[in-house]
């Protein structure tokens, strides 16, 4: 079990996203993934330059909207369960993890003009991640009713930066036949991959706080 971060250095994750960001280019957007960052903990986040966070679970992410508030843009990068749909559509940005129609149902009811979602493609083929497979991502986009900004994705786990390459580059190439522009892809594990394959957000979590 991963244990939360806490006693977080405001000058150490200044630091590395420097160094992110020296590697990354300033046109690439580094997401925070805040899921074992606790509340009191995300002042370090605002002092160290943080902008853009990422949440996992709906109750974490309107406990921390409600303390830190405009101190960040918000997206939600976790599961995405159709009966929260409601909830998490004015609380953030951007939903990275669009996969079921269940949720395309909910988000015809309740998205607003500004709502803008990622598709997650499931390019491994592995059944315990979520993902709309490559061979039903046209049909999938043709019913989404709302703006379809672009792709995400999630290798499998991985040592080796390098396995995740192809899976990244194939999603580029999704993303170019259908004409979308963003592209949230590469972790701690192999963001310098995922920018090498034209990623648009990177999520960091120990990356940035370690």
């Amino acid at each position: 079990m991963v244990e939360p971060f806490r006693d977080l250095d405001p000058a150490v994750i200044r630091g590395n996203l420097d160094r992110v960001r020296e590697h990354a280019g300033t046109e690439i957007e580094v997401l925070a993934a805040t899921k074992y960052v606790p509340v009191d903990e995300m002042g370090a986040l605002v002092e160290a330059g943080v902008g853009l966070v990422g949440e996992n679970r709906l109750q974490d992410l309107e406990a921390k909207r409600e303390r830190w508030g405009d101190a960040f843009t918000w997206d939600f990068i976790g599961n995405l369960q159709s009966r929260k749909v409601k909830r998490i559509v004015p609380a953030v940005r951007l939903i990275h993890s669009l996969a079921t129609d269940s949720s395309l149902e909910q988000l015809e009811r309740h998205a607003g003009p500004q709502t803008e979602v990622l598709i997650e493609v499931n390019l491994s083929g592995e059944e315990t991640k979520s993902g709309v497979p490559p061979g039903e991502l046209e049909a999938f986009i043709a019913r989404c009713a709302v703006d379809v900004a672009g792709l995400a994705t999630m290798p499998p786990a991985t040592d080796d930066p390098e396995v995740s390459r192809p899976y990244f580059a194939r999603l580029a190439e999704l993303a170019s036949e259908h004409g979308l522009r963003r592209l949230s892809m590469g972790t701690s594990q192999d963001w310098r991959v995922a920018v090498d394959e034209g990623a648009t957000i990177i999520r960091l979590g120990r990356t940035l706080y370690g």
